[in-house]
Parts: structure tokens; C-alpha cells; sequence
């Protein structure tokens, strides 16, 4: 089981991610709305709250379609309500192109949005401390390794980069819309390779190197989950308190 315990984990915590993310930016803009009673505002202090993601999310469009090669139109990173309940906080148009590098295009905020979440948690959180205490002693170590974390310089702005970044790191919908048809490619030709006798060959050398990116990758969405997490209750709580303070609800 240990071979694919990375599959295992990114089909646990990446739909947890996306379902808390999207109950916490609901509180957010809850809250936004109930004390500004505007929506115009609400969006404006909403996307001000995300730049840094949306900047490295929209960058991240821009530079991949550089380098393979597709010319790119215009690029905004000003917030805009597309319909009831949705927010586009930034876009840059691409060129149609093949499906392999509409895939890469779509996805490279995905890419960038990880390394950077890998490279402020590493460097700059100890998180490797905190993964390494839980390895060798556990949850024994845990108090300890937390604490740990708590006292690295400008932990709360490291905090809060994390969070921006990881909630907009994702692909949006249009940017996933090359993926259904190459995965359909990909599932066939793995199949093929099966049938044509590979299927051991597979195994042993692709799998492992897929679980390891998959392990990365599932400790980048941990780290995430548990920011959104620690971010939810004080949120929730916060928006059931000022609807009872201002008599009002957000439908």
C-alpha cells in the first residue's frame, strides 16, 4: 500500500481543500458584506485580500504561455462579478492552441501556486522540523514542533502569503477545460501499454516516481487544508456574531 499511498493521500485531502475553501472565502465575503452592506466594496476589499495570489496566479498563465510558445492578449488582475456568487478576481487571454499546452496553461497556476507554497514552508516555517518530529516521535512531538513554527520570524506574514497563494492557486473553470480530453488521451494510452504487456514495467518504474510527486504535492494541499482550517472557525464564528449584531443574513 505504501507504493500508492500519495494517490491515496491527494484523493483524501484535495477534495477536503477545495470544499473547505470554498465554505471559508463564503464566510469571508459574509462578513465583508454584512459590515460594508455594499457589493461593490465587498468585491474590492475581497480581491485586495487575494492580490498576491491572484498576481502569482495570473503571472503564472502569462509566463507559460511564453515558454511554449502562445501568444497572450490582454491581462487584468481587477475584480469582477461574473454572476450570482462568483467573483473573477483577474484573467489573461491566451491564444487557442493544442490541447497539451492549453493543459499546461491552465495548470500553471496549480505549479507555481505549489513551489511557492513548498518553498515559504521550507524555508522560511520549518515545516520540514514539524514532518520530521512527527515521523520519528509522532504526536508526542507535536506541541513542541508546532511551537517551533509559531516562532519563526514574520510567521504571520508567511501565514498569510499561504493562504492567498493557496486559495487561488487552483485552476479556474475555463482554465480546466483542455484537461478532460487529455486525460481520456492519457487513460487510453496507459491502457494500451497494458494490454500490450507493459503493465509490470509501469509499476515498477512509473508508479513509484508518480507517488512521490503525488506525496509532495498531498503535503503541499496539507499544509494548506490546515491554514484554511485554523482560518474557518474564527471566520465562522465571526460572521454568525456580527449577523446577530446587525440583525442581518447573507442568502
Amino acid at each position: 500500500m505504501s507504493r500508492y499511498n500519495g494517490f491515496i493521500w491527494l484523493l483524501v485531502l484535495l477534495p477536503a481543500l477545495l470544499i473547505l475553501q470554498q465554505k471559508l472565502h463564503r464566510e469571508i465575503q459574509s462578513i465583508i458584506l454584512l459590515l460594508t452592506r455594499r457589493i461593490g466594496v465587498t468585491i474590492v476589499l475581497y480581491s485586495l485580500l487575494f492580490f498576491p495570489g491572484v498576481v502569482l496566479h495570473e503571472f503564472s498563465h502569462w509566463l507559460m504561455a511564453k515558454v511554449v510558445g502562445v501568444p497572450t492578449g490582454r491581462f487584468s488582475l481587477f475584480p469582477r462579478q461574473i454572476d450570482e456568487g462568483r467573483i473573477r478576481l483577474g484573467y489573461v487571454e491566451t491564444a487557442k492552441t493544442d490541447l497539451l499546452r492549453d493543459a499546461l496553461i491552465g495548470a500553471a497556476p496549480l505549479f507555481a501556486g505549489g513551489i511557492v507554497i513548498a518553498f515559504i514552508s521550507w524555508k522560511y516555517l520549518g515545516i520540514s522540523q514539524l514532518w520530521g518530529s512527527l515521523s520519528v516521535d509522532g504526536w508526542d512531538g507535536w506541541g513542541e514542533a508546532i511551537q517551533h513554527v509559531l516562532r519563526q520570524p514574520d510567521f504571520w506574514l508567511w501565514f498569510y502569503l499561504i493562504f492567498a497563494v493557496s486559495s487561488t492557486m487552483f485552476p479556474s473553470r475555463s482554465d480546466w477545460h483542455a484537461w478532460p480530453p487529455l486525460f481520456v488521451v492519457v487513460f487510453v494510452l496507459l491502457l494500451l501499454s497494458v494490454v500490450a504487456g507493459a503493465g509490470p514495467w509501469l509499476a515498477e518504474h512509473l508508479a513509484p516516481r508518480l507517488n512521490a510527486l503525488m506525496e509532495i504535492f498531498a503535503l503541499i494541499l496539507g499544509v494548506s487544508l490546515g491554514i484554511h482550517l485554523v482560518l474557518f472557525i474564527p471566520f465562522y464564528f465571526g460572521r454568525l456574531a456580527v449577523s446577530r449584531i446587525t440583525g442581518l443574513k447573507v442568502v
